[in-house]
C-alpha cells in the first residue's frame, strides 16, 4: 500500500475514531482515587469486541481487572507471529481543577487537538491502535499477523498488582515482541520513542515530633518534625545535585559503546525546554559539566515530589507542626534495585542522627532496556521513517517509568514505545491534549508496522541507526 493511499484511507477512519475517543474519555478512570474502574472496563471491552476481537477479564489475582485481547491473523496472515499492545485504562487525577480551561472529563476540540484528561495517556493511543485493527481488517481483509493486547488499571499508581498477572497469564501474553504504552514528538515536532525505561525507588519519608501542633513559641525549647526532615532530605542530595547515599550506585550496569553513541546523537534544545516550562534556573547539568541527554538516559535521580507540613493555608498560623513528611522519588538505571535503595537510604538516616526519619517504599520497579540490534527495533524505526515528515528519534529507555522490566524479564521480548502525544501534550498536568494530526500518523504508522511485521522478524538482525 502506497504512503499516499493509506494516508487517505486513514483519514476517512480518523472521525469515527474520535468519536469513539471521546466516549471513552469521559470516564472518569482515576485508580488513585479508586473511581470509574468497572464502567471502564466494560467500554474498553465493548471497544474490542467490535473490532473483531476476543476477550477476558482476568481480576482473580487483585487490583483493578487486566483485559487481555487477542484478534487473529487472517487467512493470508503469517500466523506464527504475534505483537502485543501494552496500554492501561486509567488516568492521573485532574487536579487542580482551576487551571483546565476546559472540564476535564468532556473532551474538547479546539484549534486541532483534542483536550481531556487521560487523552494522551493513554486512551488515545489505545483507540489508535484498534483503528489500525479496524483498517487491516477492512482493507486487506485480515490482519497480517496475530495481535494480543494487555490493558491493565493500575498503571498511574505504580502497576502493583500486574506482576502477579504476568507471571500466572505467560502463556496467554507470550508474544514475539510488544509496542508500549507512549510517545509523542519533541520540540522540534520529531516523533520520539524508546526502547526501554528507567525504574523507580518511590518512597515517603516521614518524621513525628509530638502528638499536636504547637504553639511556635515554644520553638525554643522543642524540636521541630519540618526541619527535621528538611534536614534529613538536605544529607542526601548537596547544591551541586550530587547523591550522598552510600551504596545507592551499586550495580549500575554501565551502558553499552553503541548505546553511548545514540545518546550523543540524541537531539536536545535547552532553550526550546526553557520554553516549554517556563524554567526560572539553568539546568542542573551544566553546573555538574554532564550532558542532558546521557543524564536523561543513563544517569539516576533523586527528586522531592511533595512535602507537608503544619499550616499552609491563607494567612498565618503559629504552629510548631508535629509532623512532617515527604514524597521522594529515585529514577533508577539498569542494575539498581528498588528495595537496594531503600535499604541505603535508610542506612544513610541512622548513619546521620536521622533515627526519628522513617522511610517507606510506595513503590519499586526496575529499569529495562531492549536490545537495539533487535531486527524488531529496526522494523519499527524504518516504518516510523516513512510516515513522520522529520523522522523519528529512538533513545535506549526513557526517562520515565513503568512496568517494563516485569515484561521483559517475565515474556523474553524486546519492547519499543511510540504513541500520539506531543511536546504540549501535558500528561500528568492540566489541559492535556493530543493533536488530530499526530493522531491520524499514529494510526498510519501502526497500519505500516503490523503490515510488515512478521516478514521483519525473519529477516537477518540489523543494528538501528538513530
Amino acid at each position: 500500500m502506497e504512503k499516499e493511499q493509506l494516508v487517505s484511507i486513514v483519514r476517512e477512519s480518523v472521525p469515527g475514531a474520535i468519536e469513539t475517543l471521546k466516549e471513552y474519555l469521559r470516564f472518569p478512570t482515576i485508580s488513585a482515587q479508586h473511581k470509574a474502574i468497572p464502567e471502564t472496563v466494560e467500554f474498553v471491552a465493548k471497544m474490542i469486541t467490535s473490532t473483531g476481537g476476543e476477550v477476558q477479564i482476568l481480576d482473580e489475582l487483585g487490583g483493578n481487572p487486566v483485559i487481555y485481547a487477542f484478534f487473529a491473523a487472517g487467512s493470508e496472515g503469517d500466523a506464527s507471529k504475534t505483537l502485543l499492545f501494552y496500554n492501561h485504562y486509567d488516568v492521573q487525577p485532574p487536579e487542580p481543577f482551576a487551571e483546565w480551561n476546559s472540564e476535564p472529563f468532556d473532551p474538547v476540540i479546539e484549534d486541532g487537538k483534542l483536550f481531556a484528561r487521560g487523552v494522551a495517556d493513554n486512551k488515545g493511543d489505545l483507540v489508535a491502535r484498534l483503528t489500525a485493527i479496524q483498517i487491516l481488517n477492512r482493507e486487506l481483509g485480515g490482519l497480517p499477523c496475530n495481535i494480543k493486547f494487555m490493558i491493565e488499571g493500575e498503571e498511574e499508581i505504580g502497576s502493583p498488582n500486574l506482576e502477579p498477572y504476568l507471571k500466572e497469564y505467560q502463556e496467554l501474553f507470550a508474544a514475539d515482541a510488544c509496542i508500549w504504552e507512549f510517545g509523542s514528538k519533541d520540540e522540534e515536532d520529531r516523533i520520539s520513542m524508546v526502547a526501554g525505561i528507567k525504574g523507580m525507588a518511590y518512597m515517603e519519608l516521614t518524621c513525628v515530633g509530638a502528638d499536636i501542633d504547637m504553639h511556635s513559641s515554644v520553638g525554643a525549647y522543642v524540636d521541630n518534625a519540618a526541619w527535621r526532615l528538611v534536614q534529613a532530605l538536605a544529607s542526601m542530595k548537596n547544591k551541586q545535585n550530587e547523591i550522598l547515599v552510600e551504596g545507592f550506585f551499586d550495580g549500575i550496569e554501565e551502558p553499552t559503546d553503541g548505546e553511548k553513541q545514540v545518546v550523543a546523537e540524541l537531539p536536545f534544545d535547552e532553550e526550546a525546554v526553557s520554553k516549554l516550562y517556563g524554567l526560572k534556573r539553568p539546568l542542573i547539568t551544566a553546573e555538574k559539566g554532564t550532558d542532558p541527554r546521557e543524564a536523561m538516559v543513563f544517569h539516576p535521580t533523586m527528586t522531592i515530589c511533595g512535602l507537608e507540613s503544619g499550616y499552609t493555608g491563607e494567612g498565618a498560623k503559629t504552629v510548631l507542626p508535629k509532623s512532617a513528611r515527604a514524597k521522594v522519588d529515585c529514577r533508577l538505571v539498569p542494575g539498581q534495585d528498588p528495595q537496594h535503595i531503600l535499604a541505603c537510604i535508610q542506612k544513610h538516616l541512622l548513619a546521620h542522627g536521622f533515627d526519628d526519619v522513617k522511610a517507606m517504599m510506595i513503590n519499586g520497579q526496575k529499569a529495562y532496556r531492549s536490545d537495539f540490534h533487535h531486527p524488531f527495533v529496526a522494523h519499527v524505526l524504518d516504518t516510523a521513517k516513512v510516515i513522520y515528515e522529520k523522522g523519528p528519534v529512538l533513545a535506549p529507555n526513557s526517562a520515565g517509568t513503568g512496568p517494563m522490566f516485569a515484561f521483559g524479564e517475565t515474556l523474553k521480548l524486546p519492547i519499543v514505545s511510540t504513541g500520539v502525544g506531543w511536546v504540549g501534550s501535558k500528561a500528568h498536568a492540566p489541559n492535556e491534549s493530543i493533536r488530530l494530526q499526530d493522531f491520524e500518523q499514529g494510526i498510519a504508522h501502526m497500519v505500516l508496522l503490523l503490515s510488515g511485521f512478521a516478514a521483519a522478524l525473519t529477516g537477518e538482525e540489523r543494528s538501528v541507526e538513530a
